[in-house]
C-alpha cells in the first residue's frame, strides 16, 4: 500500500470501502449500538445489588456509576473482538453456500449483500452471546463466589470478574 518512499497511495473509493469491511473498526451506527447494549447490561446488576443485597442507591451511586463505566468499556470490547471473529466465520459459510455466476457485477453485488448479512449476523449474536456470559458469571460470582462478602466488595468483584473475564474471553479464536 506504500510507495518506496514511504508516502501511502491513494486509494479509490471502492479499495477504502472493501478495506473498511473487513478492518476492525467499527462504524458509528455499530459503536453506538454497543456501548448502549454495553452500558444497559452493566447497569442491569445495580437493581440485583439494590434489590438483593441491600446496598442503597443513593448511598453508592458513585461505586454504582464507577463500576458501570468500566464494565460498559469492557462488555464493548468483547462485543467488537466476537463481532470480528463471526463475521468472517459467517461470511464463509455464506460465500460456500451461495454460488452465483461470475458476472462481476453481479458478484459485486453478491459480495456487498453477504458482507451486510455476516455483518447483521455478526452483531447481534455477539451481542447475545456476551450478555448471557456475563450475566451468568456475574450471577455464580455474586451468588456463589464471593456470597460471604460484604456487598459492595461483592458487587466490585463480581463485576470485575464478569467483565473481565468476557474480555478476556473474547481475545481467544
Amino acid at each position: 500500500m506504500s510507495t518506496k518512499s514511504g508516502k501511502p497511495k491513494n486509494l479509490t473509493k471502492e479499495e477504502e470501502s472493501l478495506l473498511q469491511d473487513y478492518s476492525r473498526d467499527l462504524s458509528t451506527k455499530s459503536s453506538a449500538l454497543f456501548y448502549g447494549n454495553a452500558a444497559i447490561i452493566s447497569a442491569v446488576p445495580i437493581w440485583l445489588y439494590w434489590k438483593i443485597h441491600q446496598m442503597e442507591p443513593a448511598n453508592n451511586y458513585i461505586y454504582f456509576l464507577l463500576v458501570t463505566v468500566v464494565t460498559t468499556y469492557l462488555i464493548s470490547f468483547a462485543y467488537k473482538n466476537v463481532k470480528f471473529v463471526l463475521k468472517h466465520k459467517i461470511f464463509q459459510n455464506l460465500d460456500n453456500v451461495v454460488q452465483d455466476e461470475k458476472d462481476k457485477k453481479n458478484d459485486d453485488r453478491s459480495l456487498k449483500k453477504k458482507n451486510e448479512i455476516a455483518e447483521f449476523e455478526a452483531t447481534t449474536y455477539s451481542i447475545f452471546y456476551n450478555n448471557s456470559l456475563f450475566l451468568f458469571i456475574l450471577m455464580v460470582a455474586s451468588f456463589i463466589l464471593f456470597k460471604n462478602f460484604t456487598p459492595l466488595f461483592n458487587y466490585f468483584l463480581s463485576m470485575g470478574l464478569s467483565a473481565g473475564l468476557l474480555a478476556l474471553f473474547s481475545t481467544s479464536k
